[in-house]
């Protein structure tokens, strides 16, 4: 047994000191430009010639379409439904598709939609769906970029216009990415909130707040301002709903929409400059500053004031403002029904939910803290971009004397600092660090190390950090993020992790799955996979599920054409479970670009297990992309490699 024991321990080194072969990879027809993945495990790769679709577990293409050179920006999934909206200029035409996105067919087509779809919201059970799309929307990196936002309301199952609108001013932009001598690369609007479709409404944030009819465009409400101060991106607070409400901030005031009539209801002013909102019971809790992407070359900005404010959304009476953290301010969280956590530059701070008094305050000496979240120990856990620590909540420890003013406005109380006795040093329960290597390319190597700590926040790190919420039996209305899209979720290497942590890169996926292709023809496949659902939106035409057929004309090596009917519905039905396990992950690992240590000895992603503290993960990828995406529901990394995509695998300790 002792010599079985070395011999293992001896292959394990062996192949440690091995570089990484990857756990698959898929050979393209040119230099890859592009790619994504999908809820469905399908990874979609463009390249200089053809759109390839890629199964993310084996390496198999399902298929390819001649496309020529696109844009990242001109491939969109449509959420929560087995199509992708493809864009392509023809000549002098443009053509919008509605692709499915297991068989590469096309769905429907429109010449009438003209530009890449920057953002979307989807309305699949009426049939409704509104795309955000700039013309020409490319240009020298660097530069300051404007333009103005078409917004296109279509019929999900046909493509057929219902209206558009142009917005009266020229927007500012985005870049898809940011560094020096890039020469042309696309814009986007991923510094602006996604349009939100709900009550048969449509809301929109590109210059202030517009709400209209989502049938017929007719404009309800309308408040123009600024939305990117100071050429930030996402300063203001993404969206909050309740069963009666649509919480909107903007120009330092917070609105509440009736859902009914889309009247205001109320109006909450001078609150400042709310970059993140959530609604606990009736109570909306609004972070004011914080540290946002600056447009122009990706650094990160801080701005304030900083605080927190409470609004009693019965009134929109505030109930009290904090502004003890005067250092900066990360997102904020729950530890319990009653605690709300922050952190600034130096200290993690707690603060009374019911009347905003300081509780708690201690160092936490984590260089430039960006995050706060709650572990499921309910620990307090503190994040940047090459460092993550854990401390306890002291509920008994001493409380120092308590600052208190009153705003001269009005009668609301206004907190300052408190001081705890407790040390940084006793409530330290464990800290790591992994600088990132330092060999290479400086900007290269931060934008790979910054991915990889926000790799977290794509899987559930918002779900995770409200445990103690859950715990406490409380109905917590986070963010609105479902049914709708923005190129956040793809390119989240561009954006601060306190960004992050506060908004739509974590779009969680759900158990049901609208279909309009290949599933509406198979519906039969929800029962293979327990707890999925597979609906066909009534409404769009009778029996879609045998209707339905996507047109192959343009699809070449489509790997469906080669199944018998038993392999296609078992091929179908491992995409289903894909996005089962998806709607079932959360975030337990905090990713770092680092040099590994032995066994390994070489560049590598290492893992953090948010709960223990334990390098528990390891992917062995010397050099990704810049781009690199991780798929944590089947444990593979995907980069790109010239003509080749390739997936590495995630080791356990």
């Amino acid at each position: 047994m002792r010599t079985l024991a070395f011999l293992m321990c001896l292959f394990l080194l062996l192949a440690a000191s091995t570089p990484a072969q990857p756990a698959w990879q898929s050979s393209l027809d040119s230099k890859i430009r592009f790619y994504q993945t999908t809820d469905l495990g399908i990874v979609l790769a463009g390249t200089e010639r053809s759109l390839y679709a890629v199964d993310g577990q084996t390496g198999e293409r399902l298929w390819r379409r001649d496309t020529g050179k696109i844009n990242e920006t001109a491939v969109t999934p449509v959420p929560e439904t087995d199509l992708i909206l493809l864009s392509r200029d023809l000549g002098s035409k443009s053509r919008l598709e509605a692709v499915d996105l297991v068989s590469g067919g096309a769905i429907w087509q429109s010449e009438k939609v003209k530009g890449d779809v920057m953002q979307l919201a989807v309305d699949p059970q009426n049939d409704l769906i509104a795309v955000v799309l700039v013309r020409g929307a490319r240009g020298a990196s660097g530069k300051e970029f404007k333009g103005k936002p078409i917004v296109h309301v279509l019929r999900l199952s046909d493509g057929s216009e219902l209206w558009k609108r142009e917005l009266d001013d020229d927007v500012d932009m985005m870049p898809s990415r940011f560094g020096d001598d890039l020469g042309e690369i696309a814009y986007t609007l991923d510094n602006y909130r996604a349009p939100l479709m709900i009550d048969g409404r449509l809301y929109l944030f590109y210059d202030g707040s517009t709400s209209c009819d989502a049938l017929t465009g007719k404009e309800k409400e309308r408040e123009k301002f600024r939305i990117n101060e100071a050429g930030l991106a996402l300063t203001e607070a993404d969206p909050v709903i309740d069963d009666s409400h649509v919480y909107l901030s903007g120009r330092g005031r917070i609105r509440a929409i009736d859902r009914k009539t889309g009247n205001v209801a109320w109006k909450a002013d001078d609150v400042g400059n709310a970059a993140e909102m959530a609604l606990v019971g009736k109570t909306l809790f609004v972070r004011t500053g914080g540290r946002f992407t600056r447009l122009a070359d990706g650094e990160t900005v801080e701005r304030g004031p900083y605080g927190m404010a409470a609004i009693d959304t019965e009134n929109g009476d505030v109930k009290w403002r904090f502004k003890g953290a005067d250092k900066g301010i990360t997102n904020f969280v729950f530890s319990d029904a009653e605690t709300i956590v922050i952190a600034d530059r130096d200290e993690v701070i707690t603060v009374d939910a019911d009347t905003g008094r300081k509780r708690e305050e201690f160092d936490h000496k984590v260089e430039k803290a960006q995050f706060v979240l709650i572990n499921e120990g309910g620990n307090v856990v503190v994040g940047g971009r090459d460092e993550i620590a854990a401390f306890a909540l002291g509920r008994e420890a001493k409380r120092g004397a308590r600052s208190i003013e009153t705003s001269m406005e009005s009668n609301i109380p206004v907190f300052f600092a408190l001081t705890d006795t407790t040390s940084q040093a006793k409530r330290e329960l464990w800290r790591i660090r992994h600088k990132a290597p330092g060999r290479g390319v400086f900007r290269i190597v931060a934008g790979i190390a910054l991915r990889a700590a926000a790799l977290y926040f794509r899987y559930g790190g918002i779900a995770t950090s409200a445990l103690g919420i859950a715990r406490g039996g409380l109905s917590l209305a986070n963010t609105v993020n479902s049914f709708r899209w923005s190129g956040i979720r793809s390119r989240f290497g561009s954006f601060d992790l306190t960004t992050l942590a506060s908004n739509t890169a974590s779009r969680y996926a759900t158990q049901t799955l609208y279909s309009y292709g290949s599933f509406a023809r198979t519906a039969s496949l929800a029962t293979r996979v327990s707890g999925m659902r597979i609906v066909t939106p009534s409404g769009i035409r009778e029996s879609i599920a045998n209707r339905i057929v996507p047109s192959r004309t343009e699809v070449q090596e489509s790997v469906l054409d080669r199944l018998d009917p038993t392999r296609y519905a078992e091929r179908l039905s491992d995409h289903l479970l894909r996005k089962k396990r998806l709607s079932e992950l959360r975030g337990n690992y905090m990713y770092f670009y680092t040099d590994l240590e032995r066994p390994f000895d070489q560049k590598g992603l290492a893992g953090v297990n948010i709960h223990t503290g334990k390098d528990a993960r390891f992917i062995l990828a010397s050099d990704p992309d810049p781009g690199f995406i991780l798929d944590e529901s089947i444990n593979l990394l995907y980069s790109a490699n010239g003509d080749k995509l390739q997936a590495f695998d995630v080791l356990g300790r």
